[in-house]
């Protein structure tokens, strides 16, 4: 935690409510004492902005201002929870009561002196909202517009979204940990729909991180992705029915990485596996995947979507390995998981906002790369499937099974890349897919930056990434036998 991102966040949290940092002291001694063994305030500050042009024409233009502080109290594994949007004395002593009562249960805790703890600068900390004005942030979607219309005449619509925000955090904790946090998120979707002969199809291309819009919007990033979007488009325009059977899938780098996240990661968070609902539970130091795959969650990534100086528990984010050569090694945890199976926090606790809990989730989460070039994994294959895109997906997290829907897919014909394919669903269980793992890519790359991921109701911004990927044998489901 840098000094600046703490003092931002006393101005913009504490100080405005009239809340001098020493007054956190009543809170806590109101939130503990008999029957509370841990607890926490989290405070947040939040702006928020979007701007939506189709067809050239302002469609939306929204903004908003949100606060609040989280108040949590700990008694074995029993939490209480209360939060308020007021941030003022009465305010917080009242949810500290309110949280306290609902967990009374454990032994006599006295709060530590608050110190300040060390963080990391993974991104600045300066509003992105702030630093290009409205007109200049509508005509940078305009000229997406007008760019995409000028290289296709079959293009009939487009869509452009640009969105960015800053979330001011600060988390004191029981146990005398003091973080603060200011983290700038943006964010550009570019749509298109482009038509021949009656017939329809769509693009999709989107980037951001955590930085500026000028970092955003520079170095022909807007047009680059623009020309994306159409090409998947026109690629969909040729695009014959995907075949339906078992049969070797190469995968591509970068996005695929997103069957990863939902079909293995979910399945290594603390929680699942300390209740032992994920096919994981109980399997550390145990093969659960192909020699050669090592997947790590890393938080610690600069600028990167899903990546934070401190988790939402104030806990400095790390690089955890999961799987080291195919081999179970690691769990994502926040503190309370980790109290509770005997392990150290990962910085993997967080939250959709104040008003909700914190649970372990991934920050960026990846395989490393490989030996293997892409084409020689297409060239190993007679008939096949080369996935390059991803849409939605389902993934049952006890069992491991999913299905995966492929955008951009293309068969794979006697060691060659052919005719693009529409309808291709992926289906099959997370483990045995890793566990199929014939060769893995050199090329790993992460995603653009556009990663959303959903837990109990909860949704927080996310990383994802791969190599290119060859796996024996896996289920598609399409409309062509």
């Amino acid at each position: 935690m840098t000094t600046n991102n703490l003092q931002i966040a006393q101005s913009r949290l504490l100080l405005p409510a009239g809340l001098d940092p020493n007054q956190l002291d009543r809170a806590f001694a109101t939130l503990l004492g008999p029957g509370v063994d841990f607890g926490d305030l989290y405070f947040q500050h939040a702006r928020r902005e979007s701007w939506t042009v189709e067809d050239g024409i302002v469609k939306d233009g929204a903004h908003s201002i949100e606060q609040g502080v989280g108040v949590r109290a700990m008694s074995g594994e029993k939490t209480g929870f209360a939060y308020s949007d007021d941030i003022n004395s009465a305010a917080l002593l009242d949810a500290a009561k309110s949280a306290r009562a609902i967990a009374r249960d454990g032994g006599s805790l006295q709060p530590h002196a608050l110190a300040p703890n060390a963080g990391r600068a993974l991104y600045s900390s300066d509003d992105p909202i702030d630093g290009l004005g409205n007109d200049a942030k509508v005509e940078a979607l305009r000229r997406i517009d007008k760019l995409l219309r000028a290289l296709e005449p079959r293009v009939q619509q487009v869509t452009v979204s640009l969105s960015g925000g800053v979330d001011t955090v600060l988390i004191a904790r029981s146990d005398g940990v003091l973080g603060a946090d200011v983290r700038p998120l943006v964010r550009m979707n570019i749509s298109v729909i482009v038509e021949s002969n009656g017939h329809r199809e769509s693009g999709y291309a989107g980037y951001g991180g955590r930085h500026s819009y000028a970092e955003l919007l520079a170095d022909g990033k807007p047009e680059k992705f623009a020309r994306e979007a159409l090409r998947q488009a026109l690629v969909n325009l040729e695009a014959i029915d995907a075949p339906a059977g078992v049969m070797p899938v190469v995968l591509g780098s970068g996005w695929p990485g997103v069957l990863l996240h939902e079909a293995v990661g979910h399945g290594l968070e603390g929680d699942f596996n300390r209740k032992g609902t994920s096919t994981y539970a109980g399997r550390m130091g145990q093969r659960v995947a192909a020699p050669g795959v090592t997947i790590v969650d890393d938080g610690t990534l600069q600028g990167r979507r899903g990546s934070l100086n401190i988790d939402d528990e104030g806990t400095p984010t790390h690089c955890t390995t999961l799987i080291e050569d195919g081999v179970l090694v690691g769990y994502m945890q926040d503190t309370l998981n980790a109290r509770l199976m005997g392990m150290a926090p990962t910085g993997n606790g967080r939250r959709e906002s104040f008003a909700h809990l914190v649970m372990p989730r991934m920050t960026n989460t990846y395989m490393l790369a490989g030996v293997h070039t892409q084409e020689e994994m297409i060239r190993s294959v007679k008939r096949g499937l080369f996935a390059v895109n991803f849409g939605g997906g389902q993934v049952d997290i006890t069992s491991g099974k999913y299905v995966f829907s492929a955008t951009e897919a293309y068969l794979i014909e006697d060691g060659r890349i052919t005719a693009p394919v529409k309808g291709a669903t992926l289906i099959g269980n997370g483990p045995e897919t890793m566990r199929k793992v014939k060769m893995v890519g050199n090329d790993m790359a992460l995603d653009d930056g556009v990663g959303v991921c959903g837990k109990d109701g909860q949704s927080v911004p996310v990383g994802v990434g791969q190599p290119s990927l060859l796996i024996d044998g896996i289920t598609v489901g399409g409309t062509k036998a």
